[in-house]
């Protein structure tokens, strides 16, 4: 979501101070009103890691959407076959009449992996699984175990993890933060200007304070659904990349010394990539 222009403290985008120096890409390159697929994603990362590769630097990817970090690594391929603009617009108005969650336990209940691996507010992206079940007989978790899956890049997985209670508390805290920071008027400036049904404002940190803004839930509420939304999603994606992905975790439960962790890090780095 940190592609999105305007949308900075609800998606801890990075600050030009906290780069240090180091170029970071594909932040602020889209309007919160454009689309932004799966498809797109991977395209578009290959291609820096081409061009980053050939200045003879090392590209690292940042990020904690499973699916597509495996976009990237594996050779996997995105078809437009499966398509039923009519299937789609009634998935659609489901979710208008019944709300999202209820589109999500469709999802779960046929294709468990794949809803473990999308958040219930991205609309989209549950429709779009829906319909590739729909068009095809298969599910979209299906699909992928269908295909090679061979690792294109000689990459070296890395996690941080800690105990979940301090997670939780960490979380709770970054909202906190982030409030207390000017995410509301953030998420009032896009409400203004009627950014509405956008695959961004899907984002944690925004579709909840968007129902404050309708007038759904009262304020307090809708900070509390962000933080329950937020610790739901950091459990998925712990579940993703200890079942789908060969990461090798560091632990960050407190006390750590921050630089000999970095130190261990670097290492093992270092010694996997032989650099």
């Amino acid at each position: 979501m940190q592609i999105y222009k305007g949308m900075d403290i609800g998606t801890a985008k990075i600050t030009e101070q906290e780069m240090e120096g180091v170029p970071h890409h594909l932040i602020d390159i889209l309007d919160p009103q454009d689309s932004f697929s799966t498809a797109d994603y991977q395209s578009l990362v290959r291609n820096k890691i081409s061009e980053i590769a050939n200045r003879g630097k090392l590209p690292m990817i940042v990020g904690g959407t499973g699916l597509y970090i495996q976009s990237v690594l594996y050779d996997y391929t995105f078809t437009e076959e499966a398509n039923d603009p009519v299937f789609r617009e009634s998935m659609q108005m489901a979710a208008e009449r019944e709300g999202a969650d209820f589109l999500h336990a469709k999802l779960a209940a046929a294709d468990p992996e794949a809803a473990a691996a999308i958040h219930p507010n991205n609309t989209r992206r549950v429709i779009r699984a829906l319909e590739i079940l729909h068009t095809s007989g298969k599910t979209m978790s299906q699909h992928l175990k269908e295909q090679k899956r061979e690792l294109l890049y000689n990459a070296v997985l890395i996690g941080l993890t800690m105990d979940r209670d301090t997670l939780y508390e960490r979380i709770n805290q970054r909202v906190d933060m982030m409030m207390q920071s000017g995410l509301l008027p953030e998420v009032k400036r896009l409400y203004d200007k009627n950014v509405r049904d956008c695959q961004s404002i899907q984002a944690i940190g925004y579709k909840e304070l968007y129902a404050y803004f309708d007038g759904f839930v009262t304020l307090s509420d809708a900070v509390e659904q962000l933080k329950q939304n937020s610790r739901r999603y950091a459990k998925r994606q712990l579940t993703w990349f200890r079942n789908k992905m060969q990461v090798t975790w560091f632990d960050m439960t407190p006390p750590v010394d921050m630089e000999l962790k970095k130190k261990e890090i670097f290492t093992h780095i270092a010694g996997k990539l032989e650099l």
